[in-house]
């Protein structure tokens, strides 16, 4: 554990190092990086960005959003060419199965959702499934960019309010709590779809509101 926990201190002292270079793009490479190659800790850094300067908030959370989606290009372009036999190699048939029954129902949701949420969410996944199952790709690029801003976008907000620190201590709580965290968040998200397609199909059904007759004027004398 003492060697695992120096050579991310190593790591992370490299990425540091190279960010002074970067300026104010380092939220997009690093979230280039982080989809496109290895994971990197895009919430740490961009919660650094915000804190450091907060008048580039919506700047910073723009270009990292904007990193998430060219980087997770390639991995598409794998996908769509590999097809479903690229995604099976990496999953078990029954979790292949799930991925396919949420893209069936609603591609973009099935994206986005998994886009929103914080390591240890194996979003490559799902990037991956989404070109397998042949997504387009404006609606791939869409929804990946709607789920990253909406997370970056409350980093920086609780950055603002807690310190750069509430990114670790969030990032613990989630790793410990994992299940119980995303059964949460599906449950709340299942529930507003089945309400809101409830409310769909009641206002399909209500019978149109008859029109009133014209009233006829009294006749003249």
């Amino acid at each position: 554990m003492k060697s695992i926990g120096h050579i991310l201190a190593r790591y992370t002292a490299w990425i540091w190092s190279h960010l002074q270079l970067l300026g104010i793009w380092g939220p997009f490479a690093i979230a280039f990086a982080d989809s496109a190659l290895l994971g990197m800790p895009i919430d740490a850094i961009l919660a650094a960005y915000v804190y450091r300067d907060h008048k580039r908030l919506l700047f910073y959370v723009l270009m990292a959003s904007l990193g998430s989606v060219l980087g997770s290009v390639p991995l598409y372009l794998i996908g769509y060419a590999g097809g479903e036999a690229v995604l099976r190699k990496r999953i078990s048939e029954e979790r292949f199965l799930q991925i396919h029954r949420s893209f069936e129902r609603h591609k973009f949701w099935a994206l986005m959702f998994p886009g929103m949420l914080p390591p240890p969410t194996p979003f490559k996944i799902f990037v991956l499934a989404a070109a397998a199952f042949e997504m387009p790709f404006r609606e791939f690029a869409a929804a990946i960019f709607a789920a990253r801003f909406i997370r970056f976008l409350l980093v920086s907000l609780l950055t603002l309010r807690f310190g750069p620190q509430i990114v670790t201590l969030l990032g613990k709580l989630f790793r410990a709590h994992f299940a119980w965290i995303l059964g949460a968040i599906t449950g709340g998200l299942l529930l507003w779809v089945v309400m809101r397609r409830s409310r769909r199909s009641k206002s399909v059904d209500k019978p149109p509101s008859q029109a009133q007759p014209p009233q006829q004027s009294p006749p003249q004398a």
